[in-house]
């Protein structure tokens, strides 16, 4: 006998829309001086490096940007990165429990193993993508524009911007539907550091559940939560973390790349290995407490709206 098809929106359920933005929006605002950080030290250096403020450290690099563009300069870019992390957060959770229900056939005592749980998050990491890259693209130049940069006035007129909108206009004005899409094709590598970290969450957590002899979807604790969330992310950021620098080289204002291959082989000439590892240390330093920031109040929220 054939089983009737279930229909892929059977499982959507939009609390994890709500969960997700909810923890992105919180984590966001609470960390972003680091996310701006991360992306400054990942262009710190390589071809287009003249055109900016140079860093040698994080000290340094708080120091420099406090003296030259005060409170306000550690929160360039924020209103992007609200918007992005925000939504993105909740397609995110919305498009990963929406296919994980619909290869569990509803049923969420069913364990998909670490094939299926990978192949649910790249899709919803792709499908999520193309929904906010170019907020993505704006999050990045407004974190890169800083007072102390160079460049006449025709270049400033393109490349200067007044805030979240204005960076949309002139983006989409001067490089059309191709500039607010750069950066996509390292952020479409970028989905398996999505899947590596998700395939890590679910399968500790059904392991950990299978060790005490409950359903795989049983409820844990914060401090399990926080753990578990700690150590997929970290997994996935050391396994990943190159294709964040070529991707923020990519939508950098100041580089000019022809392709993915042209700005691979630009940072390999200029800096070696050492260049696709640019800004890891505030990358691991802003990601860490986000990423749990993010699934503990996902976990709370999502929790609450089921029960």
């Amino acid at each position: 006998m054939s089983t009737p098809r279930r229909s892929p929106f059977a499982g959507v359920r939009y609390e994890h829309l709500v969960a997700g933005v909810s923890g992105g929006v919180a984590s966001t605002l609470i960390l972003h001086p680091l996310d701006l950080l991360k992306i400054r030290f990942a262009v710190n250096d390589g071809p287009a490096a003249s055109a900016k403020p140079h860093y040698t450290g994080l000290t340094q690099a708080l120091g420099h940007i406090f003296r030259h563009e005060g409170i306000r300069g550690l929160y360039r870019g924020v209103t992007p990165n609200v918007w992005g992390a925000g939504s993105a957060w909740g397609f995110y959770f919305l498009f990963y429990n929406s296919i994980k229900s619909y290869l569990q056939g509803g049923n969420p005592k069913v364990h998909l193993g670490p094939g299926l749980h990978m192949a649910a998050a790249a899709e919803a990491g792709v499908l999520t993508l193309v929904m906010t890259n170019p907020i993505w693209v704006v999050k990045t130049r407004l974190c890169l524009q800083s007072t102390s940069g160079g460049g006449g006035a025709t270049a400033a007129s393109a490349t200067h911007y007044n805030g979240m909108v204005d960076a949309l206009v002139k983006t989409y004005k001067y490089e059309g539907v191709r500039g607010l899409y750069k950066g996509f094709v390292p952020g479409v590598f970028g989905v398996s550091h999505g899947a590596l970290q998700f395939m890590a969450y679910e399968e500790m957590k059904a392991q950990y559940n299978r060790y005490r002899n409950l359903p795989i979807d049983a409820k844990l604790t914060m401090v399990e939560y926080l753990s578990f969330a700690s150590l997929s992310k970290l997994f996935a950021a050391v396994t990943t973390y190159p294709y964040q620098v070529l991707r923020a080289r990519m939508q950098d204002q100041h580089a000019h790349y022809d392709n993915l291959r042209h700005c691979v082989k630009e940072t390999w000439r200029y800096e070696g290995l050492q260049g696709f590892y640019r800004g890891l240390t505030p990358y691991l330093v802003h990601v860490m407490p986000n990423i749990c920031l993010v699934f503990l109040i996902y976990e709370t929220v999502s929790g609450s709206s089921s029960s």
